[in-house]
């Protein structure tokens, strides 16, 4: 069963909340105390390999794999051999693999895997230790591990923890703070920043401004600005289109933000494959209209070959604001 981001769960002091929330209560100290424990007991790996933590504080998407693949591009710039790490979410594999573009599919993989694969080295292990160790008879020497940031499997040199700022509410980006299932943070706030070395907040458009009190939230954490910037392959027009991520309804805003008309909006649950009747469905409306189906990056490395040749994806890039000033925070810690 995939879940679906409600809501209520990004409103500071619970606001739209279904008043069944407050029975969830004991679930949400059972999960806390199971990370606790979880926490206390582990032993994790330390591979001989620089290990860059991205994860996040809350459940869903928060903009990791932008971040994982800026990282990788810029890493390559500066002639430093990397690769991703990945559990492969969404995908039958459990590995350790190295994942191949050519004959790995998106249910094999898991989406964002693949999409990432395209142009980098990435690898699949459910057991990241595993995935590290094959890893190490390459000759990379630096290893991005996706959503790792709760992991205790495995020691990390380094933690960068992605932040939704478009998701803030009263200058405070954690939604209203509770624990799964009460809410949609992973383990409390205090906790997931005390483990923290970098902050990358992102911003819901090209010009929006920081809040300067949405950054006390961060204490004296370095916090870098990051901005997802659409670019069309195509001039905007009318358009049916749909999402399986965390956040849906933010692939539709870019759209609208974008001058699209969506004349149709299809929400799925985070990784949800999308099925053929519904692709033809779409198809056919929009072609009744003149318009086109249009879908997320993500989900067209979903689709078979043939849907691929019928459905756009709006491809996104991430952005810092001090690009210079991240690399430089980031590589600083970087092995000599």
């Amino acid at each position: 069963m995939r879940l679906k981001t409600p809501d209520w769960w990004y409103k500071r002091g619970c606001k739209g909340a279904p008043l069944t929330r407050y029975a969830l209560a004991p679930l949400s100290w059972l999960w806390q105390g199971v990370t606790l424990f979880r926490q206390a007991t582990a032993k994790p790996y330390t591979s001989p390999l620089f290990v860059i933590s991205v994860g996040n504080a809350t459940l869903g998407g928060s903009g990791k794999t932008p971040v994982e693949r800026e990282i990788l591009r810029r890493l390559r710039k500066l002639d430093l051999k990397a690769a991703g790490l990945s559990r492969g979410y969404g995908g039958s594999l459990t590995g350790p693999v190295k994942v191949d573009p050519a004959t790995h599919t998106a249910a094999e993989a898991g989406d964002e895997a693949l999409m990432l694969a395209a142009d980098y080295d990435i690898y699949i292990a459910r057991h990241r230790p595993d995935g590290l160790r094959l890893i190490e008879g390459s000759d990379t020497r630096i290893v991005v591990t996706d959503d790792t940031h709760q992991n205790v499997k495995i020691h990390k040199n380094l933690h960068i923890l992605v932040v939704d700022g478009d998701t803030s509410d009263d200058a405070w980006p954690f939604g209203d703070g509770a624990v799964f299932p009460m809410g949609p943070m992973r383990e409390p706030v205090r906790d997931a920043l005390k483990r923290t070395d970098i902050v990358v907040l992102w911003l819901p458009n090209e010009q929006a401004p920081i809040d300067q009190k949405l950054l006390k939230c961060f204490g004296d954490l370095p916090v870098y600005a990051a901005r997802l910037i659409p670019m069309p392959k195509t001039p905007p027009g009318d358009v049916f289109a749909f999402a399986a991520i965390a956040k849906p309804w933010k692939f539709k805003n870019t759209l609208q933000d974008l001058g699209y008309g969506v004349v149709d909006f299809l929400p799925f649950a985070d990784h949800a494959p999308v099925e053929d009747a519904t692709l033809r469905a779409l198809c056919d409306k929009a072609a009744q209209r003149g318009a086109r189906v249009i879908t997320t990056e993500k989900d067209w490395v979903k689709l078979s070959p043939d849907w691929r040749t019928q459905i756009d994806y709006l491809p996104i890039t991430a952005r810092f604001d001090d690009q210079g000033g991240f690399m430089r925070t980031l590589t600083e810690r970087l092995p000599d």
